[in-house]
């Protein structure tokens, strides 16, 4: 997911958003480590969205911190 999609979306569609994919990470390490999956770049290109999530997440964090200022 690009992060120009995610600045349009509200903080709460965020936060489940990156609890979604937090849950998906969890249980692909599992199958990972039970050598069950068999995409590993998937886990690697989750963890690149979370971060994705947070930086937009952190972004709006600070514009509204600077707008109450």
């Amino acid at each position: 997911m690009k992060a120009k999609e995610l600045r349009n979306q509200s903080n709460k569609e965020l936060q489940k958003k990156l609890a979604d994919n937090r849950a998906k990470i969890a249980q692909l390490d599992v199958d990972y480590r039970t050598k069950e999956v068999k995409n590993i770049r998937e886990i690697r290109s989750l963890k690149r969205t979370v971060a994705r999530i947070l930086t937009v997440m952190s972004e709006q964090d600070k514009a509204l911190q600077g707008e109450q200022s």
